[in-house]
């Protein structure tokens, strides 16, 4: 089942939609009341639906396997409020953890399994963000930008940025991008920081990608194992950076949900040896 939300954040109005797995109506264990839960985080000037309904299409299917998914607009991206351009870095942040606080209280969530994926810039965000809230025990990292400001003008084009800091603002893609929002780009490095990451972390990437190099994948897996419990890379062949090939969405979808599958169910076996011993 799907539900459209909208979330107050500061001054904006975020856009959600929430998916929750159908009951199991033979289940009365405890146990069994709560499902393992996935956030998404989009990329630059994304939104939730995501290039080719990426992101719906990644949702139904993990809703089908028995997690509920959240997915949400940054603000002033698709439907949210908001100015996305006069901003940076630290309010996608700071959004990501108020969606957090958000999904955390919900009866239905299963605090010990909770996922926090990230795509592109997104998946920069979702880092910092984790390594912030030690609630967050899993990471999935979807081409991500590990360089964020080189990487973001490199999408942007280094006329955008000049303009932006001789004008005060230079629209790209109908977005306004302020100075504010490029150096915000240079204050955070999301490679350093996925080196406290603690939780399992799953780093996927498209090795034809033309926009965030494929090597990405490599240095988050380098960075990563440093402390996290387990790390898993993975580059999918004839895929770019939006995994628009049918045949690669697939691919990374299925990949990443029986990823998911597998750390649920090594936590809940190890659950269930504690409670035994």
């Amino acid at each position: 089942m799907e539900q459209s939300l909208w979330l107050p954040c500061g001054d904006a109005m975020l856009a959600m939609s929430l998916h929750r797995p159908a009951r199991n109506k033979n289940a009365d264990c405890k146990e069994h009341s709560k499902y393992p839960t996935v956030v998404f985080c989009h990329g630059f000037v994304g939104n939730r639906i995501g290039v080719d309904r990426l992101f719906v299409h990644a949702s139904r299917l993990f809703e089908q396997h028995g997690f509920m998914v959240l997915r949400f607009d940054y603000a002033g991206c698709g439907e949210s409020t908001g100015d996305y351009g006069s901003t940076g870095l630290a309010s996608m942040m700071e959004q990501t953890q108020h969606v957090l606080d958000y999904v955390f209280a919900l009866d239905e969530v299963d605090v010990e399994h909770v996922t926090l994926l990230g795509h592109s810039l997104g998946g920069a965000v979702a880092v910092l963000t984790a390594v912030q809230d030690p609630r967050v025990r899993n990471l999935v990292l979807w081409s991500a930008v590990a360089h964020p400001f080189e990487e973001i003008v490199g999408i942007t084009g280094k006329d955008i940025l000049n303009h932006a800091n001789t004008s005060g603002r230079a629209t790209y893609r109908g977005y306004h991008l302020t100075p504010m929002f490029y150096n915000s780009l240079k204050l955070h490095d999301p490679l350093s920081a996925a080196t406290q990451f603690k939780g399992h972390a799953l780093v996927v990437h498209g090795r034809d990608d033309l926009e965030i190099s494929a090597e990405n994948g490599f240095l988050y897996w380098k960075a990563l194992r440093s402390n996290a419990t387990t790390c898993r890379v993975e580059v999918l062949k004839d895929a770019d950076h939006t995994y628009s090939c049918s045949d690669a969405s697939e691919r990374l979808r299925e990949l990443t949900v029986d990823w998911l599958q597998e750390v649920h169910e090594t936590k809940r076996g190890s659950n269930r040896l504690r409670n035994v011993q």
